[in-house]
């Protein structure tokens, strides 16, 4: 089993994402996801990273090339940073948490979508009315999903999701745990994940 915490607003969360999907067929592993919001493990546990971009400039600028550097690897395309960054997610997160409740795959293609959206269109997922554009643009009724994410029961297992985070050490997104208690952040671990998975499957 493999556990991905998530959030659409972070680049990082994107290429994390696709990565650790083969990676998971590679060993027959299941995928948990569990959508968060980074804005609140940031407030609560690392907020050093609202001191880089303000007061750090040298480490944004290289931040930007190597964003570039992951996306021309992973053959993606990130604007960055959007003409909104960061970016308010959590609607699109609470949508996030409806899917993940009803089928896996739909979670996959929204989050990819959302990710498409934001990263590689500059589209703004703050926005209801683009988050109802995405749903229907992928057969459902996007109107009716945003309302039923706004849900005070959705917007309590957002935030449970992000406390579970804090709880158990996450700091920010990606971060990966194997079989519960082996952590893993960042998508540039996903190499130390894979040995891992080498050591279990032996």
């Amino acid at each position: 089993m493999i556990e991905v915490y998530l959030d659409c607003a972070s680049p990082w969360a994107y290429f994390g994402f696709e990565g650790v999907q083969p990676l998971a067929a590679e060993y027959g592993e299941t995928l948990i996801w569990r959508p968060v919001l980074v804005g609140g493990i940031f407030n609560a546990v690392n907020s050093s990273v609202y001191h880089v971009r303000e007061h750090v400039p040298a480490k944004m600028a290289y931040n930007a090339k190597d964003i570039q550097d992951w996306a021309r690897n992973t053959g993606k395309v990130v604007n960055f940073p959007p003409s909104i960054f960061p970016v308010n997610s959590a609607a699109a997160m609470r949508v996030s948490m409806v899917l993940a409740e009803h089928d896996a795959k739909d979670f996959v293609a929204w989050i990819r979508a959302v990710y498409e959206a934001y990263w590689s269109q500059d589209q703004d997922i703050a926005d209801p009315a683009v988050l109802a554009g995405i749903a229907d643009s992928l057969g459902w009724e996007g109107v009716h999903l945003v309302e039923r994410a706004n849900a005070p029961k959705v917007r309590t297992g957002l935030r449970a999701n992000t406390d579970e985070a804090i709880a158990r050490g996450v700091f920010g997104v990606p971060t990966f745990f194997l079989d519960e208690d082996d952590m893993y952040f960042g998508a540039d671990r996903l190499p130390n994940l894979k040995h891992a998975l080498l050591r279990k499957h032996g």
